[in-house]
């Protein structure tokens, strides 16, 4: 099976940027995919926060449109959020996940149907 493990997080101003990223860590890979970084903060339901899928079409949630690009290099089976212009309300543990799928960017809306999941990457942000 799929090991995903995140990297990247830390404690920046509002207006800072960081770049996670998560691995696939065993060498298993999925032909088709829908691949999405979710958060979750204190007292707050898990948030998909943005989608890509085998061919690199995207979804983003509309919180995060224009400051977060997700992207992936199937070379390095590894997948990356471009966060920009940060805002405290970004700060949460976030999370990578992966499940099989034909069917486009999805799993954007839908944590329930991911099939792996990594440990999670704390992003601070402050004011």
């Amino acid at each position: 099976q799929m090991r995903l493990a995140e990297s990247g997080g830390g404690s920046v101003p509002a207006g800072g940027s960081l770049r996670l990223s998560c691995r696939e860590t065993t060498g298993y890979k999925y032909n088709n995919y829908c691949m999405a970084w979710f958060r979750q903060a204190p007292g707050k339901e898990r948030e998909g926060v943005a989608a890509i899928d085998t061919n690199g079409n995207t979804k983003y949630a509309d919180s995060v449109k224009g400051r977060f690009t997700i992207s992936q290099d199937s070379s390095e089976n590894t997948l990356y959020l471009q966060m920009n212009n940060l805002e405290p309300g970004d700060s949460s543990m976030y999370y990578c996940a992966i499940t099989y799928t034909t069917g486009g960017p999805w799993c954007l809306s839908a944590p329930d149907r991911m099939d792996y999941w990594g440990e999670g990457t704390l992003v601070r942000v402050s004011s």
